[in-house]
């Protein structure tokens, strides 16, 4: 049995009393005026952050006697982009979609398509503790566009159309995603790209990689072309994103693929980095750049008069350049 010892300490009486100071008896009051304030309800914290914008860039220009020539233009660019992140201790989960389409009109011209893509990408990990930096992840990734994709000025022969192509990749692997650094790298040994072309035309062609119809002597098709291709590879992506100068940010996303065995080592390339530059809440520049090489992706085919293919083409490198200034909305 432990035995219980109790100190007790006594209240030292006060010697000298401060002028000044009241000891009065204390006064209870049951006067109480009404609260005009509301209390602030506690409130339980969020794990996902989620962002929302829309933007919608414009430019004009126009001509009245001008001696040095020109013609009026309008062109106009919508963007949308909805984030949706979630984190909590172990679990990581990011999830956006990027919404983008362009027109521009000339004088004496039809209406054309400058911009056209849908993306959306969704990507799970999981780490071991809270120390590291490190995650088991796992990806799906999606891409198309909007409307159909001419050769201009041809408009009755698309070259691209909704879903063809149509891009999916799934994989998993590791990723390396640092606290606070709005940095993301992502590594996957084992990843199914499946592309998809849906007009029976284009697969016919064989556009995108996919396996071209069979065709006689006179140009018909026996067999139709396939309408999905799929490849197995090796995929790694990187996404980055970081205030450069005050008010300008850089938005960096770069993906790698190689197949393992149809073409291994030969790498596709989607590369785009883009610099805002913000104004206000409601005024924002952008700047942006995009690369792309893909193998399966062919230009300036030889096609002989009954239909036949000669020459599938030869893959070129894609680069688009914009530079656009108009309003963004955040929600």
């Amino acid at each position: 049995m432990v035995d219980t010892i109790v100190i007790r300490a006594f209240q030292e009486k006060i010697k000298y009393i401060p002028r000044g100071v009241n000891l009065t008896n204390p006064v209870i009051s049951f006067k109480t005026r009404p609260r005009t304030r509301r209390f602030n309800r506690f409130k339980i914290p969020s794990f996902w952050d989620v962002e929302n914008n829309l933007g919608l860039n414009l430019s004009e220009v126009a001509f009245v006697n001008w001696n040095a020539g020109g013609d009026n233009a309008f062109s106009a660019l919508a963007n949308a982009k909805f984030v949706r992140n979630y984190k909590f201790r172990y679990v990581q989960w990011n999830n956006d979609l990027v919404l983008r389409y362009g027109v521009n009109v000339q004088e004496g011209q039809k209406l054309r398509k400058t911009e056209d893509a849908i993306r959306f990408s969704s990507s799970f990990g999981y780490r071991r503790d809270t120390l590291t930096s490190w995650y088991y992840s796992a990806k799906v990734k999606f891409n198309t566009q909007f409307s159909n994709g001419y050769k201009y000025p041809d408009r009755t022969t698309p070259i691209s159309r909704f879903m063809s192509p149509g891009y999916l990749f799934l994989g998993g692997g590791i990723s390396y995603i640092p606290e606070g650094k709005n940095f993301n790298l992502y590594m996957s040994p084992l990843t199914q790209k499946a592309t998809f072309v849906l007009d029976q035309n284009l697969a016919d062609d064989g556009a995108f990689g996919v396996q071209k119809a069979v065709r006689d002597s006179t140009g018909a098709v026996i067999r139709e072309g396939e309408n999905k291709f799929i490849e197995l590879g090796i995929s790694v992506t990187n996404e980055w994103k970081t205030p450069v100068w005050e008010n300008v940010t850089m938005d960096h996303r770069l993906s790698l693929y190689t197949d393992y065995l149809r073409s291994f080592g030969n790498v596709d390339i989607d590369w785009e980095l883009n610099f805002v530059f913000t104004v206000n809440s409601f005024l924002k520049a952008n700047f942006g750049t995009q690369i792309i090489y893909d193998d399966d992706i062919r230009f300036n085919p030889v096609i002989a008069d009954d239909g036949s293919v000669i020459s599938p083409g030869v893959p070129r490198i894609q680069f688009r350049q914009l530079l656009a200034i108009g309003f963004s909305y955040d929600f």
